[in-house]
């Protein structure tokens, strides 16, 4: 395959996205691994001669940050740097024609199914006996599980069922497998993901199995945090809420995207629930699971928001106060069924819309963040940052949510341990505090 050095082949995955991108890509480095290849991710040494591209293809941002990815790595190719390019993932799949002509220095586009033709690309043979091992590329305490691929939701917006497919689950025995071995490499904290993780089982099992799967992961020995992440709100399985109230190493945490509250906007987005309804749930989760941190996400602009929709939605915010929050403008996307609407609301408006909500969403999370000062709570530490290390508490998922700052000139942690932090300082996303 090296066509400018008899030197071995070093290949660098470089991963844009989501989580589950991250996922996909921990699962070509294990491949590669296993088949004894020199292989990295993300590698800062600029020393490997083919490089593979894990793409994003959700909205226009991440589709840009993809092609310019690709684009420099052409030019690196272009000035002999590397031999080889590959790209994978969502934009390759979803686009792999056009950017076969447009970006024709690519020396092969791969689909985010195609993992053994991308392999045997590679020079590398796809080991099943590999499934349920995985190399992470995150600290080692914490790690992402996916749970389930694809999606079988209609929404109106939504490009990910062109990328990924039906939902298809893995099995609670795979998934528990996939755990115990994270927990055996020292793995302390596992989020569950999923592109929707309430629909988990309904194609393996005839019936939505997420408490069962709960259930299982929760007794595995040594794991202290499990954290569920994209339960979609239409058709929640309510029954997982006992278990999580009763589970000891369960978060208190749920990711749940509402996207909108107003009927009009709901319907128009193909969401299969009602302003009603959402605040049914969400109140029926605080109540079954006291102490629950909610994280939502919000998407303005779609076709049809008008200005009164907005104003629900931002009282919708002020009434419910969301312990965390992140908002998207909404990107016109081929062949969904929002871009058969007129995108009617400008670009501009959709920004102010999305900063006007954060603007809201800081206000809320400082007045909550204060009344956390003076209280003691249990922090996971990920890494030392300058002159602070900087942790998360079960409140708080890694790299989306607050963070807890300690001043390393006076208090000394182990990266991956917990440690009890009493909380000194607010604000508006981080909390200060002190090592007890």
């Amino acid at each position: 395959m090296r066509t400018k050095s008899i030197k071995q082949n070093k290949i660098n995955i470089i991963t844009l996205g989501c989580s589950k991108n991250l996922v996909d890509s921990e699962v070509l480095l294990s491949q590669l691994k296993g088949n004894d290849m020199d292989a990295t991710h993300e590698s800062e040494k600029n020393d490997a001669n083919i490089i593979v591209v894990n793409t994003c293809g959700f909205i226009d941002n991440a589709k840009q940050e993809s092609i310019d990815t690709i684009l420099q790595y052409v030019g690196e190719k272009e000035a002999g740097r590397i031999d080889k390019l590959y790209v994978t993932g969502c934009l390759s799949h979803r686009y792999k024609d056009e950017l076969e002509l447009e970006i024709p220095q690519v020396d092969a586009y791969f689909g985010t199914l195609e993992l053994p033709n991308l392999l045997n690309t590679l020079g590398a043979d796809y080991k099943h006996e590999l499934i349920g091992e995985r190399l992470t590329t995150t600290p080692q305490h914490y790690a992402y599980l996916k749970i389930s691929e694809g999606c079988n939701r209609p929404c109106s917006f939504c490009a990910i069922p062109l990328m990924r497919g039906k939902h298809v689950s893995k099995s609670i025995e795979q998934v528990v497998l996939e755990a115990r071995n994270l927990v055996k490499n020292g793995t302390k904290e596992i989020m569950l993901i999923a592109q929707d993780s309430t629909y988990y089982g309904i194609d393996l099992y005839g019936t939505r199995k997420l408490k069962d799967l709960l259930q299982s992961v929760s007794e595995i020995e040594g794991l202290e945090w499990i954290r569920l992440h994209y339960a979609y709100p239409s058709q929640f399985p309510e029954d997982i809420l006992p278990v999580m109230a009763q589970s000891a190493n369960i978060c208190k945490y749920i990711d749940m995207p509402v996207q909108h509250i107003s009927d009009n906007v709901l319907k128009i987005m193909r969401r299969g629930i009602t302003k009603r309804r959402t605040y049914e749930l969400l109140n029926t989760i605080k109540e079954q699971v006291p102490g629950i941190t909610i994280r939502t996400t919000l998407l303005v602009g779609h076709p049809g928001e008008t200005l009164e929709d907005f104003e629900e939605l931002k009282q919708f915010i002020q009434d419910f106060k969301f312990d965390r929050l992140g908002v998207f403008t909404y990107s016109h996307e081929e062949n969904t069924h929002a871009h058969t609407l007129e995108d009617d609301v400008p670009a501009a408006e959709k920004q102010r819309r999305a900063e006007e909500l954060m603007a809201l969403q800081e206000e809320i999370s400082l007045a909550k963040n204060k009344e956390k000062i003076g209280q003691t709570i249990k922090v996971l530490f990920d890494r030392k940052e300058g002159n602070y290390f900087i942790g998360r508490t079960e409140a708080d998922s890694p790299e989306v949510d607050n963070e807890v700052l300690v001043d390393a000139s006076v208090n000394f942690v182990r990266i991956g341990d917990f440690a009890n932090v009493l909380i000194t300082e607010a604000e508006s996303f981080d909390l200060i505090g002190k090592v007890c």
